[in-house]
């Protein structure tokens, strides 16, 4: 058949086949139908590209693979064949960075994947890495394509692949906006932060139905791996809200204080807060007596600029607070005991969860803060049979093997294996700052007391009497302010009021700092 024997109706020129061209890409961003719009709308969902325009920048994003459609057949796939194949992918600006983005569209075969749907995924990861800019996937699907069956499978583990092989690269977020079930959820578990929305995502590796089936239990999907859960219980998820709208609007703040990529800085902001700004509230916030709670949250709020800063999994592990926010317009990391749950003690759960942050911070070149007010590790029988060794082992390792700028400030108690973990002067931290409200010590003045002097208080007339006269002697010899700044293990014992100065004149002088780790193809960290 010559040109001039086209079928009827179809366009003979170039105008014609643009025409041709604007009607097709309408058609791929209307989507399958309206109906299908309003069901997700009903659910209280937004659609995929409405996502995408809340995440970037207006009219930044560029779609990569929009005409794609899968070429399955069987089980009547044959006879739908929608563009897009069920996920959008391509990139855009958050804040003028350039930030590539996929979302599954739920509207199109329930989000599912596919094998032409895997490939545009890879695909646009193939892109982020290469370009050195962030990931986020916007995720609502329901799990790998039966129909497509193992071909599908195959999808999930080309993404994994890319997951791990993005690891420490550039940043990677996962936007939890629907259901991911089963093999899905490992994606998410190998990127850097995990957001999501309650009532509408969930994650689990087996539904409610298979669990009740095996083991006889009944539970809702959100009662089996809603957002809740993983927030509070699980720590998988690092933010949850109650809405799309304010999560995507927390991953675009999220990205604001991050690199693009391992081999940049995080971007810096011009403050309005003063770097000598006083903090004179300090000296009556922290309490003198170690056994009297405060609120270490509003330490953070008082030394960082503008009182601004965003807490990383706020509700898991509350011992210990683990948070981004910016000094002198430098973003920071902050690592915190936090004396309001269980004393500030590490436990299993904080010791993983502050050993990630250090891990994240250090691959994206944050400065790490730590403030410490801990008493020890958690005793128990529960901890102990649970391998707190092993898990304690992983905050050390983190902070051993971080080569970032690190300054820790010793608040008041610093006892034990606990003090030496987090960040001690020992183990590599550039400088170590204390307050003179510090006690750093093997244990507390009781119990080292009881140890050292038992056969005294035992003999005395008056126990009691004795044994208060030995912790008092144990303060005054080893527990003092100064002594670990006499013996050169603290650098400086200075005025909280001017702790906010202090740690923002010490991170200008540690900017160029450059440091090299031992050749090898990668350290084995405890399990």
């Amino acid at each position: 058949m010559t040109v001039l024997d086209e079928a009827p109706g179809e366009p003979t020129d170039a105008r014609g086949r643009v025409a041709e061209l604007h009607e097709i890409r309408a058609q791929a961003v209307a989507g399958p139908s309206e109906k299908a719009t309003s069901a997700q709308h009903a659910k209280g969902k937004l659609t995929a590209r409405e996502r995408i325009e809340l995440l970037l920048d207006p009219d930044s994003f560029r779609e990569v693979e929009q005409l794609r459609r899968h070429r399955a057949t069987g089980f009547g796939l044959e006879a739908k064949k929608p563009y897009t194949d069920g996920v959008i992918t391509g990139w855009g600006t958050v804040e003028g960075r350039t930030v590539f983005v996929y979302a599954h569209d739920f509207r199109i075969f329930g989000g599912a994947l596919g094998e032409a749907h895997a490939t545009k995924i890879h695909k646009i990861m193939d892109m982020a890495i290469a370009a050195g800019a962030p990931l986020v996937s916007l995720n609502d699907g329901a799990g790998a394509r039966i129909q497509e069956g193992v071909s599908a499978l195959a999808g999930y583990g080309g993404i994994f692949q890319r997951n791990t092989k993005a690891s420490g690269v550039i940043p990677q977020i996962s936007v939890m906006l629907g259901p991911c079930a089963g093999g899905a959820a490992y994606s998410p578990a190998l990127t850097d932060f995990v957001f999501m929305v309650r009532e509408t995502s969930q994650m689990f590796i087996t539904g409610p139905d298979v669990v009740k089936a095996v083991t006889g239990e009944e539970i809702t999907q959100n009662g089996l791996g809603g957002a809740d859960v993983h927030a509070e219980t699980s720590g998988v998820c690092h933010f949850a809200y109650d809405d799309e709208e304010t999560c995507i609007a927390e991953v675009r703040y999220l990205l604001s204080l991050l690199p693009q990529n391992n081999r940049e800085n995080p971007p810096r902001t011009e403050p309005s807060d003063a770097a000598d700004r006083r903090s004179d509230v300090l000296l009556d916030l922290v309490p003198a007596d170690g056994n009297r709670p405060y609120d270490m949250a509003k330490v953070i709020e008082e030394i960082v600029d503008d009182g601004d800063y965003l807490e990383v999994h706020e509700r898991w592990a509350r011992n210990i607070i683990c948070a981004l926010g910016r000094m002198g317009g430098q973003v920071v990391g902050i690592v915190a005991n936090q004396p309001q749950a269980l004393a500030g003690v590490l436990d299993i759960e904080a010791s993983e969860k502050a050993a990630r942050f250090v891990q994240m911070c250090d691959a994206f070149n944050i400065p790490i803060i730590t403030l410490l007010d801990v008493p020890g590790f958690l005793p128990g029988v529960d901890q102990e049979h649970g391998g707190i060794i092993r898990h304690g082992a992983k905050l050390l390792y983190a902070y051993c093997n971080a080569t970032v700028p690190r300054i820790s400030l010793i608040l008041r108690k610093a006892y034990g294996g606990a003090y030496i973990v987090m960040d001690s002067q020992s183990i590599g931290a550039d400088l170590t700052y204390a307050w003179p409200t510090n006690e750093i010590a093997v244990m507390g003045a009781e119990g080292a007391a009881n140890v050292i002097f038992r056969r005294q208080i035992a003999e005395a007339e008056d126990p009691e009497a004795m044994r208060a006269r030995m912790v008092k002697e144990y303060k005054s010899e080893l527990m003092h302010p100064y002594y670990a700044a006499e013996r050169g293990l603290v650098d400086d014992v200075i005025d909280p009021a001017e702790t906010r100065e202090v740690l923002i004149k010490s991170l200008a002088m540690l900017q160029t700092k450059h440091a090299d780790l031992p050749s090898r193809k990668h350290g084995n960290p405890p399990q």
